[in-house]
């Protein structure tokens, strides 16, 4: 199996789908510290299936699906953004344009027959093998502007992120920087939706800093352990996919959920509570 899988990464489409994996995760641990710390998983499943319209509508006018899905997760963000300023009105918000954008990709999905399979099998397991050189010059750069938009307000996020009343005392812009990360959300959703798919991106967007928030109170720390879980789990899951007959999604989702529960399991410890409450 060992000689398999180094035979294997001389392939470039192996060595696309590594490097991919990587950006991937490096953004997707960043971002699923802080969509934890502001409750925003179900604004998560919004972007991902808004963008999945996105994409449909892109195919159905010829244009490249992955910048459909970076489009429609980005215009879903703003609308998010402009529409549920307050927290108490943001489910709702959130709900009533994810049913509205499902409604249109029913009917592109409809309109384009042709993609109908196509559309499916991304929607559930992603197409990380599928990467071409292209993609990474796109990935690489939404990557790394996101990365730079979050090392530029990282202190002004966490700090509305722990107390915004205070916060927005203090002259934070709460509203703009709860807008601005909403788009760089969406970029990391169109990111990770080509590792794990459209309906399992929460295990990206959520486990790794759900599964940080379990091992260190420290916003440092708890940055740093969500991105190495991405990390473990993406590539992980890519290595045993190529020496088995098993999607990579079902890897990804499976070694996340196992560090879920390890972190539980080691929380729940009084000698990690103790080293907890320290942090």
């Amino acid at each position: 199996m060992i000689a398999q899988l180094i035979h294997l990464l001389g392939y470039d489409f192996v060595q696309n789908a590594l490097v991919a994996g990587i950006l991937v995760a490096v953004v997707a641990g960043l971002v699923s510290r802080f969509v934890v710390a502001r409750n925003m998983s179900f604004a998560v499943h919004a972007l991902a299936e808004v963008g999945f319209t996105g994409s449909a509508g892109f195919i159905l006018i010829g244009l490249s699906p992955v910048l459909g899905l970076l489009s429609g997760s980005m215009l879903t963000a703003l609308l998010i953004g402009t529409l549920g300023l307050r927290i108490r009105e943001r489910d709702a918000v959130v709900g009533v344009i994810m049913g509205f954008g499902l409604g249109l990709g029913v009917l592109f999905i409809t309109l384009n027959s042709r993609y109908a399979s196509e559309a499916f099998a991304i929607l559930l397991s992603g197409a990380i093998t599928t990467v071409s050189r292209d993609d990474l010059v796109l990935l690489g750069i939404v990557g790394a502007v996101t990365l730079v938009g979050l090392g530029a307000m990282y202190r002004p996020l966490t700090f509305a992120t722990v107390d915004p009343v205070v916060a927005e005392a203090r002259g934070v812009p709460v509203r703009l920087i709860s807008v601005l990360f909403l788009l760089m959300l969406a970029a990391a959703v169109a990111e990770a939706v080509q590792v794990v798919g459209v309906l399992l991106i929460l295990t990206l967007l959520i486990t790794p800093g759900a599964t940080a928030e379990r091992l260190t109170a420290h916003p440092g720390l708890a940055t740093v352990a969500s991105v190495g879980v991405a990390l473990f789990a993406t590539v992980g899951g890519i290595l045993l996919a190529l020496v088995t007959t098993v999607p990579v999604s079902v890897y990804v989702t499976t070694i996340a959920f196992v560090c879920y529960l390890s972190a539980r399991l080691f929380s729940s410890l009084p000698i990690a509570s103790i080293r907890r409450n320290r942090t």
